[in-house]
């Protein structure tokens, strides 16, 4: 099966629509970073280093430190699919991620958004 064409697209070309989304709802830069730094494990200089090397959506997740365990805890629907129902990983992280934008833009608190008890 071929591989969807968003796993060789730059995250940093896809990382300023996730912070302009957020932004439009009075939500920050700083909150998109949070998200993304709770979910993968990267500190603000990895996630940063990351966006200046242009790694590509398989590479940012596969080489993530560490995938936050509380994310199999992200239910809901992103583009009409059922997250948790997604069998393959990437797509899966890739679509967790698009799920917690989703909710910070909603006005979501961050601690529902970063699943708190």
């Amino acid at each position: 099966m071929e591989k969807h064409r968003i796993y060789t697209t730059s995250f940093a070309s896809v990382y300023p629509h996730y912070v302009a989304k957020a932004e439009r709802k009075g939500r920050t830069k700083a909150e998109v970073d949070q998200i993304i730094c709770w979910l993968t494990g990267h500190d603000q200089a990895g996630l940063e280093a990351q966006l200046d090397q242009k790694v590509d959506f398989e590479t940012f997740f596969s080489d993530a430190p560490r995938l936050n365990p509380s994310r199999a805890l992200i239910k809901g629907v992103v583009c009409g699919v059922r997250v948790e129902d997604i069998e393959e990983p990437i797509m899966r992280e890739i679509r967790y991620l698009d799920k917690l934008v989703d909710e910070l833009a909603k006005g979501k608190a961050m601690g529902k958004i970063l699943r708190e008890a």
